[in-house]
């Protein structure tokens, strides 16, 4: 996320007050070292670790601050928004929230779907905006879909995240761990089955076992808030046409996914899908190139590619009168 940020901006000539999330500060403070180790003139670059109100609040509300660009909740970037409205109008890019839907259709090579939906769900801890939680998987492949996958979630190692074998590490603090708990809870509740997981692991740091739940419906809490945890909720789908419009039944749209070997299945779902990314037969695959951000309440703008660049400078028109020589 620093990166996403900081490579365009000053590309495009800007200086820049970065503020990290109070929750992760350390990355953004060894990069500050290295930006001093390299040379970079004193001011280009400024740090400010602090908490969202105060930090935050004090540069989506500051005059002299231009553009924002937020990385966060959809909640949050609605307050950064407002407050960017309020002072000065600066420009703002948001990559907020997400419920991405991921499609298996019965002709896809199921390994590699199963592969790819559980990396696209648990990486980072499931702590990925545009993770891959609503799983639509057609009648056919059903239940050995949902019975491969949650062997790969039973397999998941969790520990120590320093650790080379480790695979699974803790929910950034005892906040996001109760939300997904209560999320899992309601689950439960609202009649789901869960088939693994569903509780804490261990009584030491915030590890939430890997969750697999099957036959989640439209209306639970778990198909349509945003978990951001090790929680994976597998949908069934018999006919092609329901399935576009359940899809896009979410006020998010940061990415989705298709796995089929059909192209023109592929195309036709891709330009449907009302998602900024659209991965074909596979997940999370990210370039500098690719344009990323969300549409509706995912977000505003893009990072990354051409689109990022544009986002850090201002087209000026310079018209002059050329006078004419007397004749």
């Amino acid at each position: 996320m620093q990166a996403w940020k900081l490579a365009p901006a000053l590309a495009a000539g800007n200086t820049i007050v970065l503020k990290p999330a109070e929750q992760t500060p350390l990355t953004a403070l060894y990069v500050g070292e290295l930006i001093k180790e390299a040379g970079f003139p004193p001011g280009v670059v400024n740090i400010v670790p602090g908490f969202g109100p105060t930090a935050g609040g004090a540069l989506a509300s500051h005059k002299g601050v231009d553009k924002i660009a937020f990385t966060g909740s959809t909640e949050v970037g609605q307050i950064v928004m407002e407050a960017a409205a309020k002072s000065n109008l600066k420009r703002v890019t948001l990559e907020l929230g997400g419920k991405s839907p991921n499609i298996i259709f019965k002709d896809a090579d199921l390994d590699n779907a199963i592969q790819s939906s559980h990396v696209g769900l648990f990486f980072n801890q499931g702590q990925c905006c545009c993770a891959g939680t609503r799983i639509f998987v057609e009648e056919d492949i059903y239940d050995k879909f949902v019975e491969k996958s949650v062997a790969s979630a039973k397999n998941r190692k969790l520990g120590n995240p320093f650790d080379s074998k480790t695979d699974q590490g803790p929910q950034i603090d005892d906040t996001q761990m109760n939300k997904i708990l209560d999320l899992i809870k309601s689950g439960k509740d609202q009649g789901a089955k869960m088939l693994c997981g569903g509780g804490r692991y261990g009584d030491k740091g915030y590890f939430v076992e890997p969750t697999v739940f099957a036959d989640v419906q439209d209306n639970m809490r778990i198909a349509n808030e945003e978990i951001f945890g090790p929680v994976m909720q597998i949908l069934k789908f018999k006919t092609v046409d329901e399935l576009l419009e359940r899809a896009n039944k979410t006020m998010y749209g940061l990415a989705a996914s298709v796995f089929t070997k059909d192209i023109e299945k592929a195309m036709y779902f891709s330009s449907g899908l009302r998602a900024g990314t659209v991965w074909i037969n596979c997940y999370d695959v990210f370039s500098a190139q690719a344009p990323f951000g969300g549409f509706k309440m995912s977000g505003i703008g893009r990072e990354l590619g051409e689109y990022g660049l544009q986002a850090y400078s201002e087209i000026k028109t310079v018209t002059m009168k050329i006078p004419q020589k007397n004749s």
